[in-house]
């Protein structure tokens, strides 16, 4: 057993199966893949991890399986998934997800194929257990999944607690320790006892508030919407093993491969990225002025560069000089957990009202996002407004500060 010093948790346990796991190749390359993307060309201090996040999210998966008294084999299955659940990000976390799943056919939640063999493997088969076990709670398929996936999980406890810490930004407290405090097992699974509801608030409130300031930043998105395309351009045209290597490099090295790229789009984005000059924004509205007939067909990647492809023929400038950013809509803020009180279980939307007024707060908070050249941003803003149709800005729009 060793004790890890936490700047979020205080200290870490970790017995001899975590440290056997910890000086694994695919554990040790999470301390090169940023927990944030880019979020750092906004935060300087948000260069944290994947590798201390995975340290974190397994300390509370311990108090957790502890307060719901799972025995000594249910915890060390949930602690093991937990420390591994964040092996198959690619470079840069969620920046690349889009572009791993759209040339690999996996996302970072789909780890079989890293536990099939090599060491992680054979440490799992010394002692007892199955990977398929691990993966499936990595997957949310699992009795147990919930821990590390769901309403009231230990993943996103850590992570909005420790992105705040980094960022200092200070919108992510969570009190973890009353949420795990207050869970319960019942007859469908994972529930809150009534003292809990507070804190479980505070989780919703957490996620809502960190989204604008943090997650959905403007200058991180621009930066994540330039290496994407960048990514893409460099992954046109060659085998999906290329694209699997690709995506199993770390950061830095991703980096060097896209500005060194022979790919000139590639590379100038990539060092662009890498000097922070960035596309500015030519349009930024939220959902109140999207007009819903230009975006009839589904968003998706595809659909992004046919819309910016549109807009650069009418501006006049290059394609690769338009970048369009469409996030998905968010969908309806739910905690599906109930609530334990003296007299019977019931939904927590039952005792907490908070949650429709957050979901309101999602959706104004979404933008699509145009992104181009200092220089070209006025044409490009007003190709931008011709092909989208987008709808004037009102005096009460213009009062928003976003």
């Amino acid at each position: 057993m060793k004790i890890i010093k936490d700047p979020v948790h205080g200290y870490i346990e970790a017995d001899t199966l975590a440290l056997r796991l910890l000086d694994t190749e695919l554990l040790q390359r999470l301390r090169h893949i940023s927990q944030l993307g880019f979020a750092n060309l906004v935060y300087p201090g948000a260069n944290h991890t994947r590798f201390e996040h995975s340290l974190g999210t397994m300390h509370l998966a311990g108090l957790m399986a502890a307060r719901l008294g799972l025995d000594e084999d249910e915890s060390r299955l949930v602690n093991t998934a937990a420390l591994l659940h964040d092996i198959g990000h690619g470079p840069f976390s969620h920046v690349t997800e889009p572009v791993m799943e759209e040339f690999t056919g996996r996302s970072h939640h789909e780890i079989d194929h890293l536990l099939r063999e090599g060491a992680v493997a054979e440490i799992l088969e010394d002692v007892g257990l199955d990977p398929a076990e691990v993966c499936a709670i990595v997957a949310g398929k699992h009795l147990h999944a919930s821990i590390i996936h769901g309403s009231l999980d230990v993943d996103r406890m850590d992570y909005l607690m420790r992105d705040a810490h980094y960022t200092g930004v200070p919108y992510g407290t969570v009190d973890a320790q009353r949420l795990i405090r207050c869970t319960i097992l019942s007859e469908t699974g994972i529930a809150l006892d009534e003292g809990g509801i507070n804190a479980a608030e505070s989780l919703l409130i957490a996620r809502t508030l960190m989204r604008p300031a943090v997650y959905f930043h403007h200058v991180s998105r621009i930066a994540t919407s330039m290496f994407s395309h960048a990514l893409r351009e460099e992954l046109q045209n060659v085998p999906a093993k290329d694209a699997c290597k690709l995506m199993r490099m770390d950061d830095a090295a991703c980096m060097e491969r896209l500005k060194h790229s022979p790919h000139a789009i590639s590379r100038d984005l990539a060092r662009r990225v890498y000097n922070r000059n960035l596309y500015k924004r030519a349009l930024y509205i939220g959902e109140d002025r999207v007009n819903a007939v230009a975006l009839r067909q589904e968003t998706g990647p595809a659909r992004e560069r046919e819309i910016a492809r549109a807009i650069a023929e009418t501006a006049g400038v290059g394609q690769d000089e338009v970048l369009v950013d469409i996030p998905p809509l968010p969908g309806a803020l739910s905690m599906e957990i109930r609530v334990r009180n003296s007299h019977a279980m019931m939904d927590i939307e039952e005792v907490s009202p908070i949650i429709n007024t957050l979901n309101d707060t999602r959706r104004r908070q979404w933008r699509l996002g145009v992104y181009t050249p200092a220089m070209h941003r006025q044409v490009v803003e007003q190709a931008a407004m011709e092909v989208l149709r987008v709808k004037r800005a009102t005096k009460q729009d213009k009062l928003v500060v976003i």
